[in-house]
């Protein structure tokens, strides 16, 4: 096939222009806002262009479908609250350039998709678990954003463009594209990554309930202060890690709600996310234990009731013996020395769409390591050599 490079990077710079932030390159484009619709709006019509059938599933992913059996390319493009124009965005316009490359020169059956909601508005690879069984559409259209709507409510925003959930069947495998969004390759002048296995990740909410009370006449004995048991868990839990996690292992308290929020309250309740990745399921599951036996212990010595919330979850994931060799056959021919294989420490929809079918991972540079930002970037010439990489395997894969 003959890549247009040049086609590619006009529609990938396109793509960025709905909700593009207007500071640097970065993009506001939550998943089903007005920007995401607009969007997929347009990737549909550019596969119809590209004589893909254009499909919209109940979820709000959307598909460039070819005919009869082919390999399934696509990554997702919503994005971030404050996100970057490349993480995910990338993966579904090489896909839409293999895919129209492949359908002009007459060669393989390529389609294409953009999960929905993979960033996590209402969770995290959304769209993708639904497909793939992880979830119903009974049980995700109860899970609710931050502001309170429910999935249920967002997604009858593509109501009326939605059809059926595609077969899986009628796909060989999936491969995704991606930004690296760590440093190793950027560090290393490296421009390739050829993807091992993404680590499996653990995400939860813990809620202490204290007593809301004035902050000037409440004696500091007296106090039942919810943030404070907040505070004592998180420094607990850091230091019981430190005998179980690898040099790979990572934790995050990204989130967090005070309530009433009020500089002269003591405030009564004090809600933060905990999230954990690891490639070992075992470390997972102990770090776990470690989660929810120090909350309730921080709650018991401070006199504080404690809420967990169900948590969110996926396996570790290892990709496909066959699809990653043609991946790292690629990335030798195309950029030879100056690439790796390397696990993903970033969650991806390829996790849950392994449970369908083979799937591997590519990953090009992130500059400085920076991702989920308005400061996101690739060098053109590196997404170009990665496109190449794509285009490659999936000759050999499909011939």
């Amino acid at each position: 096939m003959n890549i247009n490079t040049d086609r590619f990077l006009r529609d990938l710079h396109k793509l960025r222009s709905f909700g593009a932030s207007g500071v640097g390159k970065g993009v506001v484009r939550p998943a089903f806002s007005k920007a995401d619709i607009d969007a997929r709006q347009w990737l549909l019509a550019q596969f119809e262009a590209a004589g893909l059938e254009a499909h919209v599933d109940p979820a709000g992913s959307v598909w460039g479908l070819a005919e009869g059996p082919s390999l399934l390319t696509g990554s997702h493009s919503d994005s971030q609250p404050e996100g970057g124009w490349l993480d995910g965005a990338l993966g579904v316009i090489a896909a839409l350039e293999i895919a129209r490359a492949a359908k002009e020169s007459g060669g393989a059956a390529v389609s294409v998709v953009s999960f929905q909601d993979e960033e996590g508005r209402f969770g995290g690879t959304t769209a993708s678990s639904i497909w793939a069984g992880g979830v119903s559409l009974e049980q995700a259209d109860k899970f609710t954003d931050f502001d309170g709507v429910s999935f249920a409510e967002a997604r009858a925003s593509m109501a009326s463009l939605a059809g059926d959930f595609v077969d899986p069947k009628r796909f060989t495998g999936f491969i995704e594209m991606h930004i690296e969004q760590g440093p190793w390759l950027d560090q290393a002048g490296e421009a390739i990554g050829v993807v091992t296995d993404i680590v499996g990740i653990r995400d939860i909410n813990i809620t202490f309930i204290g007593d809301q009370n004035h902050a000037g006449t409440t004696p500091m004995h007296f106090r039942r202060d919810a943030v404070q048991g907040m505070l004592d868990a998180i420094s607990q839990i850091n230091t019981a890690f430190g005998p179980i996690v690898s040099d790979s292992t990572v934790w995050t308290n990204g989130h967090v709600s005070v309530h009433p929020n009020a500089s002269s309250i003591v405030p009564g309740r004090a809600r933060f996310s905990m999230q954990w990745r690891d490639r070992d399921l075992a470390r997972l599951n102990r770090m776990e234990d470690v989660i929810r036996v120090t909350a309730k212990a921080v709650a018991e010595d401070r006199g504080l009731q404690v809420e967990l919330s169900d948590y969110w979850a996926l396996e570790p994931v290892a990709m496909d013996a066959r699809l990653k060799a043609a991946l790292s056959e690629a990335a030798e021919a195309e950029a030879p020395a100056k690439w790796r294989e390397m696990p993903s420490g970033a969650l991806h929809d390829a996790t849950c769409v392994s449970a369908l079918m083979p799937v591997a991972m590519l990953f090009v540079p992130s500059i400085n390591g920076i991702s989920h930002a308005f400061a996101e970037d690739t060098n053109e010439a590196d997404l170009v050599t990665g496109l190449k990489v794509l285009a490659r395997a999936v000759s050999r894969l499909t011939n």
